[in-house]
């Protein structure tokens, strides 16, 4: 238990955090890699060159010391970043590195602000924080290894088939490499994949959803090729798109993640809406429901750019087929003449207030929302507005937390 007059001063740090909590956490990665260049085999590079992982950090620091005196508060937080930990294999002897730097980062960026008062308090909160992730991935390592077939940190696939779904998305079937069973996953999980590219010093490691359903054989992987004109060429996508094969092999970590399915009920609907690649976890979940043939009430809202780079239209074709209640739309920013003839084609543009007021009749419903950031905040921000409550809203997002 943290003192009162430490919870006083972490509080008191808030202000300072807002302003200048970027800043911090921005030298704090600088001079830990500095440091110890051998954890960029487990953080993600790219995530680091765009900023991601400093503004993802600076915010939990924040909650952090806004809820200091309520740390409960945020272990919903603290779960889904134990669980992205884990699948990193992030270990207890990492915590003291993350600290040293984090408190001379503080140091470094306020400089005579941080009194040592400052410093000792944050080096005490730190430590209870801290204790906190590292009882939980505790926790999930044992649950990881001891269910049946289960495994600890990274253990070695091969790639069993490669099939390309549209312009820019293949997917990637991966089985044992010693041919062992694979232990059950939830529905909308995801696994950390870890690879070797000639000529680059470090690991790259990279976390995509499972997008079909449980199986003990194989899981699946469907991978978008970042390859934007604004932006870099996604090293770890383009490598797996024009390198990896049949017959390779690469290292994945057992699955993860909170983003499944609540309890299904007959009497209350299924709403999933997904933009881009953002609809690889609802394959698993429907892939699953329809297995499983729970007889339920489902919209299945897909966004794209248009036909050509969208996944999975065939796969979805037969799930209708065997879904009795399973109703399918697509909405394409700049769809073609061809995609403006497709039977579940229902609007040029993109998913807003006025469409789903239209088109959602039923709000006795959960929602799933699953997409780039800019598609999840206007797609939450148009769900509230006719309506829905917040606790019937269900989101994942791709790479570090970001506020929503």
């Amino acid at each position: 238990m943290l003192s009162q007059k430490t919870i006083e001063i972490i509080k008191s740090t808030v202000p300072v955090l807002e302003v200048h909590g970027t800043k911090i956490t921005t030298v704090f990665y600088k001079n830990m890699f500095e440091a110890h260049p051998e954890l960029l085999n487990i953080f993600n590079h790219t995530n680091q060159k765009q900023g991601r992982q400093q503004t993802a950090l600076a915010n939990t620091v924040l909650a952090a010391a806004k809820n200091i005196d309520k740390l409960e508060t945020i272990i919903p937080v603290v779960q889904q970043i134990a669980h992205k930990h884990r699948s990193l294999a992030v270990k207890a002897e990492h915590y003291p590195i993350v600290g040293q730097f984090l408190l001379q980062s503080i140091k470094e960026v306020l400089g005579d602000a941080a009194t040592d008062e400052i410093i000792n308090a944050w080096a005490e909160a730190y430590g209870v924080i801290a204790e906190v992730f590292i009882n939980i991935e505790k926790e999930m390592y044992a649950e990881a290894k001891n269910q049946e077939d289960g495994w600890s940190d990274y253990k070695n696939f091969k790639i069993i088939d490669k099939v390309i779904e549209s312009e820019c998305i293949t997917s990637f079937y991966l089985a044992a490499e010693d041919g062992s069973f694979l232990p059950e996953f939830k529905p909308g999980q995801y696994i950390s994949i870890r690879i070797s590219i000639p000529g680059e010093q470090f690991l790259f490691n990279r976390q995509y959803s499972l997008s079909t359903s449980p199986n003990k054989k194989y899981y699946r992987i469907s991978v978008k090729r970042e390859a934007e004109t604004s932006k870099p060429a996604g090293m770890v996508s383009n490598y797996l798109h024009d390198q990896i094969d049949i017959g390779d092999i690469i290292e994945v970590t057992a699955p993860a993640g909170e983003f499944t399915l609540n309890s299904l009920s007959e009497n209350k609907k299924l709403v999933f809406l997904s933009g881009g690649v953002g609809i690889t976890p609802f394959m698993s979940m429907i892939n699953d429901i329809a297995e499983k043939q729970l007889n339920l009430e489902i919209d299945f809202i897909h966004a794209a750019r248009n036909g050509k780079v969208q996944a999975f239209k065939k796969e979805l074709q037969e799930l209708e087929g065997k879904l009795s209640n399973f109703y399918l739309s697509y909405l394409y920013d700049n769809p073609s003449e061809e995609d403006q003839k497709d039977i579940h084609f229902r609007k040029a543009g993109f998913i807003d207030t006025e469409w789903l007021k239209s088109n959602i009749a039923n709000k006795n419903a959960d929602y799933y929302i699953c997409g780039p950031v800019p598609f999840l905040r206007n797609t939450i921000s148009s769900l509230k507005e006719i309506g829905v409550d917040d606790a019937s809203i269900h989101y994942e997002f791709f790479g570090p937390s970001v506020n929503l």
